[in-house]
């Protein structure tokens, strides 16, 4: 999901509470906890433990870039991991012609030709619309790879805006697994990060009001740690939602939990409706915990508002999903877009 329809809907999700809402009357930002806990995975992921990842190879293929340089250097890491059994970390660095140009390659694993194949594409803008007559008919190269690999998740990385992505290639037995972005949606994005941020939360709201001799208008510290925790639950539920999954038991588990892949996280229609439902249970809220509420019954004011449209616009999307005119690489799919919406370049 984008920024916004994380934030909205840890807001939504706070109004649910009589007292939240009956502070924000009073002019507290109380709700806004909510939202900027949703927000909170993202932001850590993106802002900071990117720039603490390291990595064994950097692939920069400069203003022209050679295919079968790339696959070489893609190949030799792949079969270091698997022969050594160590982990292997390569960031693929994009090629940036000018402020809104970019060079697209695309690197993929033949499985049954044992091989890394890499193409060079057109030059896209920032928005990923190919410039006519810009595709390069002879920048393919391909290397031979002769160890199993299980590429399934990921047999075509596509590398064209922003920072580019980052592979891992780690040896799981006779065959070698190939990671995409592992910084991304690892202990941030779990289950015991959000307990334990939650507590953190609560204790330190307690500890604050224990210092200024705890007034009767502060905020209860529960309160305040639950609506940490509903702000993350919230955000990894709806990142559950796609495809790339999230590390739900850290430090129990080390792998992701793979998504549902009912949407794409990128895509304007869930987003839309995600936005649109949490605003309405906003209204919603704050409407029937005022002296005089005014909206009808909530099966009606959902039925009207929100489950309608969903209907209409939710129709629209799942045919154009088995149509096949959103075929894409999922998971890249989601990083692209909440790269875009970090504005990351």
């Amino acid at each position: 999901m984008k920024g916004i329809a994380h934030f909205v809907t840890g807001i939504a999700v706070a109004t649910l509470f009589p007292e939240v809402v009956g502070r924000a009357s009073e002019g507290s930002l109380l709700p806004v906890l909510g939202g900027i806990a949703a927000l909170l995975p993202d932001t850590l992921d993106f802002k900071v433990l990117r720039y603490l990842q390291s990595y064994d190879l950097e692939i920069d293929p400069g203003p022209e870039p050679n295919a079968r340089s790339i696959a070489a250097a893609v190949a030799g890491a792949a079969r270091e991991a698997y022969h050594t059994g160590e982990s292997r970390r390569v960031m693929l660095h994009t090629v940036r012609l000018g402020p809104d140009q970019w060079r697209r390659y695309e690197v993929r694993f033949n499985r049954e030709g044992g091989e890394v194949a890499v193409a060079i594409g057109p030059v896209v803008d920032t928005g990923q619309r190919p410039e006519p007559g810009s595709a390069i008919e002879t920048g393919k190269g391909a290397v031979p790879l002769s160890i199993p690999i299980d590429s399934r998740s990921h047999p075509k990385i596509v590398v064209d805006i922003f920072s580019g992505p980052s592979l891992t290639f780690r040896r799981r037995g006779d065959r070698l697994h190939l990671g995409f972005i592992d910084w991304h949606r690892r202990w941030s994005h779990s289950l015991t990060f959000a307990a334990a941020l939650g507590i953190g939360t609560a204790g330190l709201v307690g500890l604050f009001s224990l210092l200024r001799g705890g007034p009767p208008q502060s905020v209860a510290p529960h309160l305040a740690g639950l609506l940490v925790v509903l702000g993350l639950l919230v955000h990894i539920l709806q990142d559950q939602l796609g495809f790339m999954g999230s590390n739900l038991f850290f430090p129990i588990t080390r792998q992701r939990t793979p998504g549902l892949g009912l949407i794409h996280s990128g895509d304007a229609v869930p987003n839309f409706l995600t936005v649109w439902a949490a605003l309405m249970l906003i209204l919603f809220n704050l409407d029937r915990f005022s002296s005089q509420p005014r909206l009808p019954p909530g099966s009606v004011f959902f039925g009207l508002m929100v489950l309608l449209p969903s209907l209409v616009l939710g129709g629209l999307y799942v045919r154009r999903r088995r149509q096949g005119l959103e075929k894409r690489a999922y998971e890249r799919d989601e990083i692209v877009s909440e790269l875009e919406d970090a504005g990351i370049s």
